[in-house]
């Protein structure tokens, strides 16, 4: 089944500059926009798992902010 969709022109030349030559244009914008989007994942963690993964990246956030400032503190 085929879809029209109305582009802004900017964003039509955009798709078009990207386009291999052997690839139509549906071809091209499911190539541009990649896989799967992050909002796939709603619902695939509860929250506890949520709060457990922001937890783990904040605590991995503060570790490389320390590293970094011991170094900048060796060329002080």
């Amino acid at each position: 089944m085929s879809q029209q969709v109305r582009l802004q022109d900017h964003v039509y030349e955009r798709i078009r500059a990207n386009k291999h030559d052997d690839e139509s244009f549906s071809e091209a914008v499911e190539r541009l926009i990649g896989g799967r989007s992050l909002r796939d994942l709603r619902g695939v963690f509860d929250e506890d798992e949520v709060a457990e993964m922001r937890e783990a990246v904040d605590a991995a956030d503060e570790r490389d902010r320390e590293e970094a400032r011991e170094v900048a503190e060796r060329f002080e």
